[in-house]
Parts: C-alpha cells; structure tokens; sequence
C-alpha cells in the first residue's frame, strides 16, 4: 500500500474532498491526463480522483505520464481505471490517447532544481507546454489546464497590496533564477497563441505557494524544509529574517480549485488560487509549525547553489476573487493546513 493511505487523517481528507460540491458528474467516464503525475499536485489530485471513483462508481479515468516509470508502478500499482506512461514531455508527444481534459502540472518547483537544472525547468514549462498544447489540438473538445505560478508576477512594485491577474510587475530576465517564471509567462503566452490561432481550449490556473503530505521529501522550498524539519523533531532553519510575506495554498485546495477551472473556467482566462488566511510571513509559517511540535527556530544562512534558486520577491499575495467568483471556495487556512500536514505525515512514520 502506498504510504500516505496507511493513515487515516489522509483517508478522511481524500474523503472529504471528493464530497466537494462540484459538478463530478460532468467528470463520469471522461478521460483526465495528469502531467506530473508523481509530484505533490498530481499525486493528490490522483488519489483524489481514485477515491472519488471508489466512494461513487463516476468511472472517471485517468493517464499518468511521469518520468519515472518505476515511481509510476509503485505510487499508484493498486488503482483503477488508470494507464500509466512513462514520458519525458519535453520531447515530443508522439502518442494518440483520446482525452477529455489534460492537466499540465509537470513542473521544477523548487530553489536547488532552478539553479541545478534551469534548461529542465525552462523546457518543462515551454516545450512541454508547447507538446501539450499540440496534443490538445488532436483531441477534439479537449481542455487543458496550465498551472501557472505567482512568480509570474515577479516583484511588487508597491504600487498594489493583492495580485490581481492583470497586474504586470518587474523581473529581471538576465539571472540564472529567472528561467521559472519566465518560462512560466512563455507557457502562459503559448497557450494565448493556440486558443488564437488553433482554437484550442486552455484555462491557466495560477498557483501560490503549495504545501501538504504529498510535497516531495526533497523540495527545497522554505515551506517544505520547515515541514521536514518539524517531522525530524529538528529546529526549523530560517535562512533569512523571515520577513517576506508570500499566499500559501493547501493541497487539498488547490486541488478542488483545479478542478473548478477545468469545469467553469472562461477559455483563455487565468486564475490566481490560495488558500484562505494563508498570507503569512516566512517567520509565522516557521512560528506556528514551531509551536505544533515543539521545536525552536534557529537562523542559518543558505548553501550557494540553493540561494541561486531563492526568489528576490518580499511580497506576493494573490487576490483571489476570480476564482471565487466561479463557485471555488477555500476550506482551510494556514493553520489547519499545517496542522493536517504534519499529523498525516506523522501517521505514516
């Protein structure tokens, strides 16, 4: 059995969600393709959509494309109604499957992947995109969703308190950490360009920061450290004065508000998504996980290769209304969150 379902807390959240009121029905026997099927978001939203199957018979399918065949077999051997294919997305897609939706959420996401392997982070997000974006254009009534990021917005100038979705602020494309949200905008622009001019269906959903049981053990992201800190029973490591204040989202909102725009989203629109009272400090976020298991914080300064990959931005908080607006609406904050991050990973210990 796959690890995170040997605990109960993950079972009932994974029951909770696929409760959610949207239409599942519109989902019953279609064929969802999830890209970054092994990472944090694809992962969830899998287990999301196999428990929603086993609870009420809707038959939705899934393809899993990863490029580790062998993390494919293992994570998800026992479900149903899945294929799985292992593909480096970056070449090219030179298989047909017949699908309904397909979820782009394959991704570098973290500091030391930006500096230890920009061209894969900038290939994923366009080449793949762009491969994607073709094999939509084959399926007919197909969808894609591109998950995009709030560091598309770069800086804020300090002309704004929120990121609405047609702020345009600064970054500074001549640096190694750009390639993310560069490339990000490069996919964003491609998927502009196919709904122009090849009619394709494309929907962008713009994440914050993501955090949650199926983070990878190994994300450098000052979340996810703080996260395997606490679980190790460690200090948690600033490795700043945690004063930046950045939008967080819990996976199993990010999820559900996937989900809302691949069934309600407007082609061609983007939506910004985080997580309800979840705009916090690196120095809270270490504060409250600090308190939940009783470590200290301690200041440490990074290691060269991974303060290449850091972000610049000292503020970068979405507004959400437009997703909201569209029937999604947040379930947990920042506490709650974190709260049902760590007992989850503590059961499976």
């Amino acid at each position: 059995m796959y690890t995170l379902l040997k605990s109960p807390t993950y079972k009932k959240l994974l029951n909770e969600t696929a409760a959610h009121n949207i239409n599942w029905d519109e989902l019953a026997g279609k064929c969802v393709l999830v890209t970054g099927a092994t990472g944090g978001i694809g992962s969830f939203l899998i287990d999301l959509i196999n428990h929603r199957n086993l609870m009420y018979s809707n038959n939705i399918n899934i393809v899993a494309i990863s490029r580790d065949k062998s993390r494919l077999q293992e994570r998800f051997c026992n479900y149903k109604n899945i294929s799985i294919i292992a593909r480096d997305i970056t070449k090219e897609v030179d298989f047909n499957i017949k699908c309904d939706y397909i979820i782009h959420a394959a991704s570098n996401t973290h500091p030391i992947q930006y500096a230890s392997k920009p061209i894969d982070t900038i290939t994923a997000n366009v080449h793949g995109t762009h491969n994607l974006l073709e094999l939509t254009a084959r399926n007919k009534n197909c969808r894609i969703i591109f998950l995009s990021s709030v560091e598309i917005y770069g800086q804020n100038r300090g002309d704004v308190d929120k990121f609405a979705e047609d702020y345009c602020g600064y970054i500074d494309p001549n640096t190694l950490r750009a390639g993310y949200p560069e490339s990000k905008r490069t996919g964003e622009a491609l998927c502009q360009a196919y709904v122009a001019e090849k009619k394709v269906d494309a929907v962008i959903l713009r994440l914050s920061r993501v955090y949650g049981p199926t983070t990878a053990a190994d994300d450098s992201k000052a979340i996810s450290q703080f996260i395997k800190n606490a679980m190790n029973c460690e200090d948690i490591v600033l490795k700043s004065n945690g004063e930046q204040l950045y939008s967080y989202a819990f996976i199993a909102d990010t999820a559900i508000a996937l989900l809302h725009v691949m069934l309600n989203g407007v082609t061609g629109e983007a939506y910004n998504m985080s997580s309800e009272n979840s705009d916090v400090t690196l120095k809270e976020l270490a504060e409250k996980l600090a308190k939940t298991v009783g470590v200290k914080i301690v200041f440490n300064l990074p290691k060269a290769e991974e303060s290449k990959g850091y972000s610049t931005a000292t503020k970068a908080v979405l507004n959400t209304e437009k997703l909201r607006n569209i029937g999604w609406k947040s379930r947990y904050d920042i506490s709650s969150g974190l709260e049902l991050t760590t007992k989850i990973l503590s059961e499976c210990k």
